[in-house]
């Protein structure tokens, strides 16, 4: 009689089907129950994470610490400044551009209103004889004062009217007189007005101009007497 056994008996293998469908009838498994009644998952590792919860705080998102050197950081703060200045920069000039810009767009719009001005003066100077000969009424009378209303509102002003001071600058004289009526060069009678546009002058105004009778006399040197010059 043989004593007893002293390797215990071979184990066969377990062999678990962990498919999710039935070979034999094609109908879904239920996952099988495993410890403290949790489903076991055919994925292994399956359960061991779970899911991030956004409403926990103690999941939110941690800001990421990064170690650099001294080195790292002087050279990224240096880019950084570079960066900052090369926008600067670059944002000066475009302010400057822009501004350029505007400026030439404001003198271009003054030039051509300047030269539409100039080309209406003729019609102003017709306007001005027709009202001296009382032809300016009427319905022609009514779209001259609006042709001159639309012109004075763009800025279009005259110069040179009686009484004013004798101005070089914007007067044009063609005769000169005396008088004892005036204490100084005065514009006594307009032949053709004057007008200015954008505080530019245009055209100076055609005029008479009266001076002083006392300020012509001065002027006047005196003739020597026959007996001084006798005398010499």
């Amino acid at each position: 009689m043989s004593g007893p056994d002293k390797h215990p008996e071979h184990e066969e293998p377990v062999i678990r089907d962990n498919r999710r469908v039935d070979p034999a009838t094609g109908a879904v498994r239920e996952p099988a129950a495993g410890p403290a009644g949790q489903a076991s998952s055919p994925f292994p590792g399956a359960g061991r994470h779970s899911a991030a919860d956004p409403a926990d705080p103690n999941q939110a998102a941690q800001p990421l610490s990064v170690d650099l050197s001294a080195a790292e950081l002087d050279l990224a703060r240096q880019e950084a400044a570079e960066r900052t200045a090369d926008l600067q920069r670059v944002t000066a000039e475009y302010a400057n551009y822009r501004r350029r810009v505007d400026r030439d767009r404001e003198v271009q719009a003054a030039a051509a209103k300047s030269g539409v001005m100039l080309d209406l003066l003729p019609v102003l100077d017709d306007l001005d004889r027709a009202r001296a000969h009382g032809d300016l009424t009427g319905s022609f009378g009514a779209v001259a004062d609006k042709l001159i209303a639309v012109v004075t509102k763009l800025g279009l002003s005259t110069t040179g009217k009686v009484g004013d001071h004798f101005d070089p600058a914007v007067h044009e004289a063609v005769q000169f007189g005396t008088s004892a009526e005036v204490s100084e060069p005065t514009v006594t009678t307009v032949f053709r007005s004057g007008y200015e546009f954008g505080g530019k002058l245009l055209r100076p105004a055609v005029v008479v101009v009266t001076g002083p009778e006392h300020a012509a006399d001065a002027e006047t040197p005196k003739a020597e007497s026959p007996e001084a010059g006798a005398s010499a």
